[in-house]
Formats: C-alpha cells, sequence, structure tokens
C-alpha cells in the first residue's frame, strides 16, 4: 500500500533526509587511496550519531554497518571492512540512510579516488545524470513508468546498461515501502504518481553486460563480467508544484 504523506509529514521527513545527505558528504569526503571501507562508513555514522538520528540500515535484515560501500564492480550492498583499502584509480558507491523523528531519508553517490579512467567517469557522470533526469519526470500524474523508461534510455543511449533486479522504492516512515521504482520501464505505465508520494530514485548502472552475481557473505552484489557500475540515489517527495529533492545537506 502507498502511504501519502501530509505537507507536515514530508517537513518531518525532510529533516530526516537532510542528515542522510550530510552523512554521504562525510562519506565522500573520506573517500580516498589508502583508506578503510571501513574507515569511510565510520564518518558516515558518526555524522548520523552526532545529528541525534540512527542509522538506518544497521541491523537491517541483520545487516553489519552503517552504509553500504561497494568498489568498482560492486554495484550494491558491499560491507565495509578494515581490510577493505581503497587504492588509486577506485570508484566508490556509498549508500547511507538515516532515521530521524520516524522517518528515513536514504541517499547514495559513486566518489572518484584519485584519478579514475575516463571510461569510468563517464559512467559516474552518466549514472548521476540519468537520476536527476527521472527526477524530472516525478510529477504528479505521470506514472513509475516515466521515471524508469527516461533513464533507461538516457543510460542505454550513452552504451551503459541498466540493472533489473534491483530497484528504487518508496521510502518514509520505513526505508523500503511502496511503489518499487524501476530504473527502465514503459512510458506511461506503471503507478500513478500523486502529491504526497515520496520515493527513493536510484539509478544502479553498469559499464558492461547488466548480469549481476550474488557474493558469498549474502549481501555484496557485483557485476558478473567483472566491469564497473555505479549507483546514485536520492529521496523526492512528488508535490503539486513538481518533484522536491529531500537529500540536501
Amino acid at each position: 500500500m502507498i502511504e501519502l504523506k501530509t505537507t507536515g509529514e514530508i517537513q518531518k521527513m525532510k529533516d530526516a533526509c537532510k542528515i542522510a545527505a550530510g552523512a554521504l558528504h562525510a562519506a565522500g569526503e573520506a573517500v580516498r587511496p589508502g583508506v578503510s571501507t571501513a574507515e569511510v562508513n565510520r564518518a558516515a555514522e558518526d555524522f548520523i550519531i552526532k545529528h541525534h538520528a540512527y542509522p538506518t540500515f544497521k541491523g537491517y535484515n541483520g545487516y553489519p554497518a552503517a552504509s553500504c560501500i561497494s568498489i568498482n564492480d560492486e554495484i550494491i550492498h558491499g560491507i565495509p571492512a578494515k581490510s577493505r583499502i581503497i587504492q588509486p584509480g577506485d570508484i566508490v558507491s556509498v549508500d547511507v540512510g538515516a532515521t530521524f523523528n520516524g522517518f528515513v531519508g536514504d541517499n547514495a553517490a559513486t566518489f572518484a579516488a584519485g584519478e579514475i579512467s575516463p571510461e569510468a567517469q563517464r559512467l559516474c557522470d552518466t549514472t548521476r545524470e540519468s537520476l536527476y533526469e527521472g527526477i524530472k519526470m516525478a510529477v504528479a500524474g505521470n506514472r513509475i513508468g516515466d521515471i524508469g523508461s527516461t533513464i533507461q534510455r538516457y543510460c542505454e543511449e550513452r552504451g551503459f546498461s541498466v540493472v533489473r533486479e534491483y530497484t528504487g522504492h518508496g521510502v518514509g516512515r520505513v526505508m523500503h515501502e511502496d511503489p518499487s521504482v524501476p530504473n527502465f520501464g514503459t512510458p506511461g505505465r506503471g503507478v500513478r504518481l500523486l502529491p504526497g508520494m515520496t520515493i527513493a530514485i536510484e539509478p544502479m548502472i553498469c559499464m558492461g553486460s547488466p548480469a549481476i552475481k550474488q557474493m558469498s557473505d549474502g549481501w555484496t552484489v557485483k557485476t558478473r563480467d567483472g566491469k564497473y557500475a555505479a549507483h546514485f540515489e536520492h529521496s523526492i517527495a512528488i508535490t503539486p508544484d513538481g518533484p522536491v529533492i529531500l537529500t540536501i545537506a
């Protein structure tokens, strides 16, 4: 069931989203060669706790950390570790959420560790740009398929592919609410967007094939062909005046 939020509830959610966005920024500042993913995770978690919120991911279905940190061919759900050291030229995707005052903010971005290859930069740029193209379609009266098809077309026209097994989602009182928000689809199809809906749009885009493989830790998802993937996400609200990005630091 899709829950429509009141203006006051969206304002509360905006507070949680601001903390999540700040945590993502703190994590991104920590990404550099020689730093462990555990240190990046600590930067995000410390920011959340400092702002009197709770790291949403920690303990979610048994997940052990405050953020997911995925490097290069890891698409999503990489578990931070002291032994995982970021190398020059890596691209590092950080996904983090914060729960505050009964609402959740969820966001993600991919960061460069030093100088990266032109193709990796193009992947990151395209994924980020596709997120904003999708957000433009998050207008009351449009449908979920208008968001996904826009992201899909934008990325595929530039030679990249879209992960099918994982999607964006509704977000609000809990991290995963209805509806699902795929990064692919058909214009004019799917759930109609209404004022008061709050959703997380999160393109997960691959340099090569979109085929995935699940790792033995039960969380980390990689590209099957070993090519790089990027991940960007914002939580947004559907309003009568257009989409509002909530995850702004």
